[in-house]
């Protein structure tokens, strides 16, 4: 008796515990386990809308979307499942164990597609649609994917798309983001990627407890990224950008007077289209590149400065009255400093500033730096916008550096010698700058004494943004003073023994000035900056060679792309 009542008590028990557990799921839990049986009966199959196009200044489409296609297979149709991958596996040249690794590890439920190739050429695609006849299972899928008509053609302005990576999915998962998106990668494609990203479309559909389709609930249509148009002449930047193949450095032409960048150019470049490709191989070779290709030295590479960074101490020196136009040094081909001789590239003789600017003479402004001193030269270093970014649209911009007694004192708790002052006199030192920092700088000498903001995106849609960026700064400098600086440039190129004469040939007046920054490592940097025409200028130049030598070699390849300029109508056109 005491066997049957143990028993009795126990399926009693296991009664009680099914009626609890069905009363928790059906009436405690029934509202949450009915939601999401409804989630469970609905698939959403995505369908993708083109990025926004990148155009220059006169419209011209310089990124673009062509039509691709991905081959999927829908398990719930693969009756004969190895004899379709036979199939596909023929006509795309995959092996079959990858096409059956591809499914295995996209599947999901028997009516969820699984993509097994992408961006296929209309080729295969019509040779698979082909197939669908008789091998059922198989979807071809179109979708846009980004062109680059022009190849590398201003590839670090533009960027590159690519899936995007985690560091990235963790700052965007709350503005839509999401696992395998692609997104932008440096340039405009990264800087405005939210608009130029397009918003997904898809259809809602209903299946079974099998995974098959019973009806389709809805369906919302694809929208395209918004258009966006640079300041960018796709003529000039073709020109710069053959110009610097090859090469190391960069080249940017910009608006004096507004800040608009109308060409830029660093080389090495890279084909942004290979990352549509997705060639691991290619990839890779790319980022191990010595050269480092990926580098926009325009904006994030930091080099002495070397002679360009006279023209500071030239503004300091007449703007304090430390200097006039009578002061004259004599160069003897050096100058002591304390016990170290500082060397000048020629023996000049007399000099006075508007002649030393034109021979980039050494020796005069050591004496020049060490009348003004150390912290008024950083002074109006940063006056011309040096030391800090530009506030340009491209990310990954660099500030530079600009060193004073003070900052040497606390940093690296050393004292500051009349030598560190003669070395920052000439640019060098720890003196860094980039090249559009004193693409900026010459700006000022060539609209009169305004310090711009460089832009390049002119709109975005309808919208014309450049009306929001920063409006360029009068600067206290006299105008009788910029404009003795301005002969000087002038000079550099006119006069014979000018540093830049080898531009003198040319049927427009230029005026520049050249540099040759010391690297510590051997060959030296190549500078040139000017603008041109002199009276009224419309462009103001900076063509900068990495390791290229002499500043004559960056001055011979600013005579190259004005002469093309020209030949080609490209100055005309503004």
């Amino acid at each position: 008796m005491n066997r049957i009542k143990s028993v009795n008590i126990l399926v009693n028990g296991l009664f009680v515990f099914i009626a609890l557990s069905l009363i928790n799921l059906q009436v405690i839990q029934g509202k949450k386990f009915r939601i999401l049986s409804e989630k469970n009966c609905i698939r959403l199959i995505p369908q993708a809308g083109a990025r926004g196009r990148i155009l220059d200044r006169q419209g011209r489409v310089i990124v673009d979307n062509k039509l691709a296609y991905d081959c999927l297979l829908l398990p719930e149709e693969l009756n004969q499942q190895e004899e379709t991958l036979q199939g596909v596996s023929k006509v795309l040249g995959i092996s079959l164990k990858d096409l059956k690794e591809a499914l295995r590890r996209g599947y999901i439920a028997a009516s969820v597609p699984v993509t097994v190739a992408k961006n296929l050429g209309m080729k295969e695609a019509i040779a698979l649609e082909e197939l669908r006849n008789d091998l059922p299972g198989i979807i071809i899928q179109p979708h846009p994917m980004r062109t680059y008509p022009y190849a590398g053609l201003a590839s670090h302005i533009l960027g590159y798309v690519s899936e995007i990576d985690r560091w990235r999915l963790t700052k965007l998962a709350d503005y839509g983001y999401k696992t395998k998106d692609l997104v932008g990668f440096g340039g405009v494609e990264e800087k405005y990627d939210y608009y130029l990203r397009q918003e997904e479309g898809g259809l809602s559909v209903e299946v079974d407890h099998r995974g098959r389709l019973v009806r389709t609930l809805g369906f919302r249509p694809p929208h395209n990224g918004q258009d966006m148009r640079l300041t960018v002449d796709l003529n000039i930047q073709k020109i710069i950008d053959e110009e610097m193949a090859f090469k190391k450095g960069c080249v940017i032409l910009m608006d004096p007077y507004s800040g608009e960048i109308t060409g830029l150019a660093s080389g090495p470049h890279f084909d942004p289209s290979l990352f549509m490709d997705r060639s691991r191989s290619v990839l890779s070779s790319l980022f191990k590149d010595p050269d480092a290709p990926f580098i926009n030295r325009a904006i994030s590479g930091t080099y002495p400065a070397g002679s360009v960074f006279k023209l500071v101490l030239a503004t300091a020196a007449l703007e304090t009255g430390k200097l006039n136009l009578n002061t004259t040094f004599v160069c003897k081909g050096s100058l002591q400093v304390g016990r170290k001789k500082f060397l000048c590239w020629d023996t000049h003789g007399p000099q006075n500033l508007i002649k030393a600017i034109a021979h980039s003479c050494n020796v005069f402004f050591y004496r020049t730096g060490l009348v003004l001193g150390a912290q008024t030269i950083h002074d109006f270093a940063l006056k011309f916008g040096l030391a800090k970014t530009t506030s340009f649209e491209l990310p990954y911009e660099a500030a530079g550096f600009v060193p004073s007694p003070l900052w040497r004192k606390i940093h690296k708790f050393k004292n500051w010698y009349d030598g560190d002052t003669a070395n920052l006199s000439i640019g060098q030192g720890e003196v860094l700058v980039t090249p559009l920092q004193i693409v900026r700088m010459m700006a000022v000498f060539a609209n009169g004494g305004y310090l711009v903001t460089p832009y390049i995106v002119q709109s975005i849609g309808e919208k014309d943004i450049w009306v929001y960026h920063k409006k360029a700064v009068r600067l206290p400098f006299k105008a009788e003073n910029l404009e003795y600086i301005r002969q000087g440039l002038r000079e550099a190129v006119s006069l014979p023994s000018g540093t830049g004469n080898v531009l003198s040939g040319l049927p427009l007046s230029v005026a520049a000035k050249t540099g040759t920054a010391q690297t510590g490592t051997g060959t030296s940097h190549a500078w040139f900056v000017g603008f041109f025409p002199s009276q009224k200028p419309k462009y103001v130049m900076c063509v900068f060679l990495e390791k290229g030598g002499p500043g004559y070699m960056s001055c011979v390849l600013a005579k190259r792309i004005i002469e093309r300029m020209l030949a080609e109508g490209a100055l005309e056109q503004r």
